[in-house]
């Protein structure tokens, strides 16, 4: 089918806007199966490296980020493979089946295959910056779909709704299968017999995820869609690269933005905050789990109304409107934590469970919202450079941004796995039952909270400066087309 057919006209700007079919979008969106199920994995690498290892937790967090800077260098390195891959199955679906293929065969030595086999801190390494390439040619190839699938900038936070929802979705329904039902038959702590069986259940879900998204984006995985606005044909080189990042400007906004929240996302999603939240301050793993997964759930409708926000006003306006109120929503959620006893969460029906899932809700909402509207921006950002420098390279504005993104947020599990140790566990991982101590109560608050008000900070600095609005992106749609339209008569 040629890329025309999936062409309709705007009603409002004049613009003629590339669309997806719902269906597509929904396939592509299953690439949340992929990326949650290994974050989810991922989130256990503590456990893995200290029980299957017998890696210390300082060196835990050395390694995970030396890894993880290791793993923004590569991205930039993938857009050169990204450039010169064109085989006659189309380019996308064969780096997102190799990426995952070497990610998966990682991930199960070191989980399952390798793992409390006598083996150290080389193997574990090793095996680490493995799965590494495997998900950076995954996730950078992944980042480039929605600008590909369509420029329609009704649709394009539509694709973010569907991706965040299943982002949210997936985490939590992972959250319960590991936590509540498959940790107490486990012993009811981490160990390397529930390690193993984790992993596979992660990977068999990225497996499913992976052949959806190839079936999804299937049409669109042809030359014509990654054609730009000048004759001149030339390979990659290393200058384009840094050609992006100084001149794109809404591109080095977003990686400020972008990178901020990632450091705090990163931090407080470690499987060891999680526990000191749930396990030891609230005093209930299972329970607390549950309930975060119940205030969750509904959640999901904010991301259809920050989509329809997006859509109206632009992914810039709905980025800085929604981290305003994440901002409010925390301080909120904090001074809950500090004046109640957290322990009364745990208890079925009361007032602190109540006003938890109240305040969970909603804070899981607005951080819905600006996901939706951060993830049709980057799409925006590609367009703007194909506007601006006549080239379509969406893997170099994915991977410059990777490249920086990653190295700062690399210092996530760092300073969650440093602050833990600051309070005493230096050879030992916090587990559940364990007393909660005032170390463990404002560590926990800190980076749980605390982080992500740092960052949404950052991200209305950083929008304040960036000046790629809804009707400069209208101007933007309407210089390509006519750009495209005056190449095809040269021809």
């Amino acid at each position: 089918m040629s890329e025309k057919r999936n062409l309709t006209q705007s009603e409002i700007d004049g613009v003629e806007y590339r669309r997806a079919k719902l269906w597509q979008i929904i396939l592509y969106s299953c690439n949340a199966l992929v990326g949650m199920s290994v974050y989810m994995l991922i989130g256990l690498a503590s456990y893995s490296a200290s029980i299957g290892y017998g890696i210390t937790t300082a060196v835990v967090g050395i390694i995970l980020t030396a890894t993880r800077i290791f793993d923004g260098i590569t991205d930039p390195m993938v857009a050169f493979l990204y450039d010169r891959v064109n085989t006659r199955f189309g380019k996308l679906r064969i780096l997102l089946i190799t990426g995952f293929c070497i990610e998966a065969v990682a991930l199960l030595a070191i989980y399952d295959f390798a793992s409390s086999k006598g083996f150290g801190v080389v193997t574990f390494t090793l095996l680490y910056v493995i799965y590494v390439i495997g998900y950076t040619i995954n996730n950078v190839t992944a980042q480039t779909l929605p600008a590909i699938m369509t420029n329609d900038p009704k649709q394009r936070p539509t694709i973010g709704v569907w991706t965040t929802a299943l982002n949210y979705m997936i985490p939590m329904l992972l959250t319960i299968v590991l936590n509540v039902i498959m940790l107490p038959m486990f012993g009811g702590t981490y160990n390397q017999t529930f390690l193993s069986a984790a992993c596979r259940v992660c990977i068999g879900l990225g497996l499913i995820g992976t052949i959806l998204v190839c079936i999804g984006i299937s049409e669109f995985d042809k030359p014509e869609y990654f054609s730009g606005t000048s004759e001149k044909k030339e390979s990659l080189k290393f200058r384009d690269m840094v050609d992006v990042l100084k001149g794109n400007r809404p591109l080095q906004c977003y990686i400020i933005s972008a990178a901020s929240e990632k450091l705090a996302q990163q931090a407080s999603s470690q499987s060891i905050v999680v526990t000191m939240l749930s396990g030891i301050i609230i005093g209930n793993m299972g329970l607390a789990t549950t309930l975060s997964v119940i205030g969750m759930l509904p959640s999901i409708l904010f991301a259809v109304v920050g989509a329809r926000y997006a859509g109206k006003f632009g992914s810039q306006k709905a980025i800085t409107s929604w981290s305003w109120i994440s901002i409010i929503i925390s301080g909120v959620m904090f001074v809950f934590f500090v004046i109640i006893e957290p322990s009364k969460i745990a208890i079925m029906m009361s007032p602190a469970m109540i006003l938890y899932v109240v305040f969970s809700l909603a804070l899981n909402g607005s951080k819905m919202c600006v996901t939706t509207a951060t993830s049709s921006f980057m799409a925006d950002i590609i367009d703007y450079e194909l506007d601006r420098s006549g080239r379509y390279v969406p893997a170099v504005v994915t991977g410059v941004y990777g490249l920086i993104d990653k190295f700062v947020s690399s210092f996530g599990a760092l300073i969650a796995t440093s602050s833990v140790a600051l309070i005493g566990y230096t050879s030992t991982m916090p587990q559940p039952g364990d007393a909660c101590t005032s170390g463990i109560f404002w560590v926990t608050m800190a980076i749980y909270l605390g982080m992500p008000v740092l960052g949404w900070i950052c991200t209305l600095i950083a929008m304040h400066f960036c000046h790629l609005d809804k009707a400069t992106m209208v101007q933007v749609q309407k210089n390509i087309a006519a750009k495209k339209a005056a190449l095809q008569k040269t021809k």
